[in-house]
């Protein structure tokens, strides 16, 4: 076995350490997301429901002040018709006041049904707010258990990275830049072992002699294909 072969190998399987914590994390995501988009529909239908609040008492807010200015109108037509004299001018104060009276009728019957619709938004809005409450409480253990499953696999990925990081001191300068470069590539590892007489990775035929020092462990060489460095498997 050549010298640096085992050095090399070892801080492979630390990188597929890493790798795999990594997936591992990864696949966490998609229930997370579940989770996530649940409180956010929940969150959304609550949003709604306090924006139907919002509307309703401004309507009803909307109605108070013109009812109120009605008034006021009305109290300024009577004063006004007091005062006059003329029986043209008399008559369209009161066209306008019987013209007031009725909006102020229609607008006090809508006022009053206004009462309902807050009544009725505040409701919904409440129920909303009670279940996105009961949502969020019955994932809180679903999401304790992802955070548990989290953190142990960020401390694992933080063990296989410290031990790769040591590892990587133990490998010859020259290998390990190669190793580096061939690992940013496209295979999914950097070492492979020969495969009969062909590469374990693209399984193209190894040229003898350079077969014969990789078998002999006097060489980790490239393959001429794809770039991977080969090794006799023992």
């Amino acid at each position: 076995m050549h010298p640096d072969l085992e050095a090399l190998l070892v801080l492979q399987e630390c990188d597929q350490a890493v790798r795999s914590a990594n997936a591992a994390l990864l696949a966490l995501d998609p229930e997370t997301r579940v989770l996530d988009d649940a409180l956010q529909a929940g969150q959304r239908v609550l949003d709604q429901a306090r924006r139907g609040v919002d509307d309703a008492v401004g309507r009803r807010e909307d109605l108070e002040g013109r009812i109120a200015n009605h008034r006021v109108m009305q109290d300024q037509r009577r004063q006004k018709l007091e005062w006059v004299r003329g029986a043209k001018e008399a008559s369209t104060i009161m066209a306008e006041l019987d013209l007031t009276r009725s909006v102020l009728v229609k607008d006090e019957a809508e006022y009053m049904r206004s009462g309902d619709a807050v009544t009725a938004a505040e409701l919904r809005a409440a129920e909303a707010e009670s279940a996105l409450e009961d949502l969020r409480a019955a994932q809180a253990p679903q999401r304790e258990a992802l955070a548990a499953r989290r953190d142990a696999l960020v401390a694992e990925r933080q063990r296989a990275t410290a031990a790769r990081q040591e590892q990587a001191t133990q490998v010859q300068a020259d290998l390990l830049v190669r190793y580096e470069r061939i690992r940013r590539g496209k295979a999914p590892f950097a070492l492979y072992p020969l495969h009969a007489d062909a590469c374990g990775h693209c399984f193209t035929a190894v040229p003898t002699q350079r077969r014969a020092l990789i078998l002999r462990g006097t060489a980790i060489d490239g393959c001429e294909a794809c770039g991977v460095l080969l090794y006799a498997a023992p």
